[in-house]
């Protein structure tokens, strides 16, 4: 008869013994799953191995079979000519389902020309007077080619080393680009030439001094800031409308010190005279003897009086005339009183009679 003792053990056997048994179930179902093959792989060595072709690849995963594909690039293998690879490594029993080739791509890090000439911006970004990066316009000495790295070298791009000469605008730069875990480093250098830009409106036609310029005679470009010889440059919105202060070629880039509001009195026009001050108000014509703009001092001949005068624009084809109104005299006490003093000491005979 088995005792209350015993039980518990025997109870804790057969919990052993059944997880044992599953475990050894388990074993065997993965040694049992069959090797899938894939249609797809990609690798981030010169080397392509079983365990990259195939999936549940067991003891044979790490072995070598073919040589990857160029970096960045992707190779297309039969599927027939893997299975027949695979055999001459023992791996057999590979399931094929409906895949007819299989495609291996070799990972990268590619670096274009145009990151590159964005890192030199970078590093350059308002050193030794420069402005912005983003307005930086780049030149290399050589051309600049697309580049190739292992996957790893998955790091930021870098500079270690930046030279600039602001007189000639030369740069020697060199740029640096890591593996993520600081493993290793290449070092790319540069040189070339840094030109700061600015967004200017360009005349696309020339302009003669004082003629007005419209909207189609304008466009929109980068231009080197040195055009503008350390002045702003005009935008289109202040420039349509306005008149030039000199002669300009078409190509020229404008700056705000160009341009001058348009003249609302040319010379040898006919204009009103205003002559205004409190209380009168006349108007008379006159032939302006030089051109203005709004509150320029232009001499105008007076038609009527044959006179020449002065005046401010005011508008268009008007000149307004100051006039000049004398201020009565002010006088003192003193003064009124000293009259009145010296008559009190004249005889009674030299009094003024009344009319």
């Amino acid at each position: 008869m088995m005792t209350r003792t015993a039980r518990p053990f025997l109870l804790a056997a057969a919990l052993l013994a059944s997880t044992a048994l599953s475990a050894l179930a388990g074993e065997a179902e993965d040694q049992i799953k069959a090797p899938v093959l894939r249609s797809t792989v990609n690798v981030t060595g010169d080397i392509v191995r079983v365990g990259d072709l195939i999936d549940n690849a067991g003891v044979a995963a790490n072995i070598a079979v073919y040589r990857a594909p160029d970096l960045g690039t992707t190779g297309v293998l039969p599927a027939a000519q893997v299975i027949a690879t695979l055999r001459t490594h023992q791996v057999i029993g590979v399931e094929v389902r409906d895949i007819k080739e299989v495609a291996v791509t070799r990972l990268a890090r590619a670096i274009d020309a145009k990151e590159i000439s964005t890192a030199v911006a970078q590093a350059l970004d308002h050193r030794n007077g420069l402005g912005d990066a983003a307005n930086l316009s780049i030149s290399f000495d050589q051309p600049v080619q697309d580049l190739k790295f292992e996957a790893s070298m998955s790091g930021t791009l870098a500079p270690t080393s930046v030279r600039f000469d602001p007189r000639s605008g030369r740069f020697d730069i060199t740029l640096e680009l890591g593996q993520a875990n600081g493993a290793g480093t290449i070092k790319l250098r540069y040189t070339g030439t840094a030109i700061e830009t600015v967004e200017a409106v360009v005349l696309t036609r020339n302009i003669d001094r004082n003629e007005m310029i419209r909207s189609g005679d304008l466009q929109t470009e980068r231009r080197p800031r040195a055009e503008l010889g350390g002045g702003e440059p005009a935008s289109r919105e202040l420039a349509v409308g306005m008149q030039m202060r000199r002669p300009a070629r078409a190509g020229q880039a404008l700056k705000t010190t160009d341009l001058a509001k348009p003249d609302l009195v040319q010379r040898d026009q006919a204009v009103t005279l205003i002559f205004q001050t409190a209380g009168i108000y006349l108007t008379t014509r006159g032939k302006a003897l030089e051109s203005g703009t709004e509150g320029d001092v232009v001499s105008v001949l007076n038609l009527q009086s044959k006179r020449t005068v002065t005046g401010r624009v005011s508008g268009r084809g008007q000149v307004s005339v100051d006039i000049a109104v004398a201020k009565p005299a002010q006088t003192s006490e003193a003064d009124i009183a000293a009259p009145v003093a010296v008559a009190s000491r004249l005889p009674t005979s030299a009094t003024p009679k009344a009319e």
